[in-house]
């Protein structure tokens, strides 16, 4: 029997669940990116301890959800609707940070739902695009993405000193988008 998957909006209360769900779920997929003691320092200092996830969470322009198997936490996204981009406008997109799905719950449609729920939030925020930050060595990612509408448009590598505990070859990033004005009349 299959255990109903439900995704709920989060908030402030709910940090330190999200940060043991990140932190796990980051370590599914990317330890091989790093040198001994890289994966520590981004999931334990950088990216998901319980007080930078708050003041995530407690940031109205930050959207979080989880998606739980019964009463496990087994995926959350991140779309954020003012991202901070380096060049141009872009108070007309949304960014969606964060799509972590626990690898025991890959490839059920979790991914496809909780793309559907970024795009529905995007557009009732009256955003036009969204955009989203993938590793370019997450091949696999990357062809979802394209599947659910969205095309490259730029790459980079991710800066020094920031990331010198990632292995070189790993730095790759793409920029992909995707316009929203097709979401609903695809559907």
């Amino acid at each position: 029997m299959d255990t109903e998957i439900t995704i709920r909006a989060i908030s402030l209360p709910d940090a330190e669940t999200l940060s043991t769900l990140a932190k796990n779920i980051y370590r599914q997929y990317y330890l091989h990116l790093w040198h001994p003691g890289g994966a520590d320092w981004y999931t334990n200092e950088y990216a998901y301890p319980v007080y930078k996830l708050k003041e995530e969470l407690a940031a109205p322009e930050n959207l979080h959800w989880i998606a739980y198997a019964g009463t496990e936490a087994i995926g959350y996204i991140k779309l954020i609707l003012k991202p901070k981009f380096q060049d141009g406008d872009y108070s007309e997109s949304a960014e969606l940070e964060r799509i972590y799905i626990d690898q025991l719950f890959a490839g059920k449609g979790l991914g496809r739902k909780f793309m559907q729920l970024a795009e529905n939030a995007a557009v009732m925020n009256g955003k036009k695009n969204i955009y989203l930050k993938a590793m370019d060595s997450a091949t696999d990612s990357i062809a979802f993405y394209k599947r659910m509408g969205f095309r490259q448009i730029a790459d980079f590598q991710l800066p020094m000193p920031t990331f010198q505990l990632m292995k070189e070859e790993f730095r790759g990033m793409v920029i992909l988008q995707k316009k929203l004005d097709q979401v609903f009349k695809a559907r």
